[in-house]
């Protein structure tokens, strides 16, 4: 395998853990809300926040870092329309994930206080799942997006 199919290879599966933990977590974290049990929705929020920083934050992490290299070896540049818009698409989802990981870890808090206490989940977990929720949307797009600019590079006019 040469250098340049293994940093492809490393890319793709980063792109898919992306997709594919992101629908994950959002998926998991959605059923154990709409049935309402504090214990569910603490087991499944802290493994949500586990799977975000084990997963989602190495994709994260290595995505640009694959991505640039790729993009060099290619010999393509950064500039390129469908490289410049990914790109920009990639710091839009970020700025939607890093308050989202904010969020899980404070949704998490506050399921595992109602276990302790023995009461229902607090309003605060709602407005929070609410915000959550439609966080989510925008960078869950913005990846479809991203995918389907690597798969089909279309010619966008060059932003260098």
């Amino acid at each position: 395998m040469t250098f340049y199919l293994l940093l492809k290879t490393v890319h793709v599966i980063g792109a898919a853990v992306l997709l594919g933990t992101g629908a994950g977590i959002a998926f998991f974290l959605l059923v154990a809300y709409l049935r309402g049990e504090p214990r569910e929705v603490a087991g499944v929020a802290q493994t949500v926040v586990l799977a975000d920083f084990l997963f989602t934050a190495t994709a994260i992490v290595l995505q640009p870092i694959t991505g640039v290299w790729l993009a060099w070896l290619s010999g393509y540049s950064l500039g390129d329309g469908w490289i410049a818009a990914s790109i920009l698409l990639y710091v839009v989802t970020g700025a939607f994930w890093l308050p989202v990981v904010w969020m899980q870890m404070r949704m998490r808090d506050l399921a595992i206080r109602a276990v302790k206490s023995n009461s229902s989940l607090p309003y605060e977990y709602t407005r929070l799942f609410r915000w959550w929720f439609a966080f989510g949307f925008p960078a869950f797009a913005a990846i479809l997006i991203i995918f389907w600019l690597m798969i089909a590079r279309p010619a966008i006019p060059y932003w260098d």
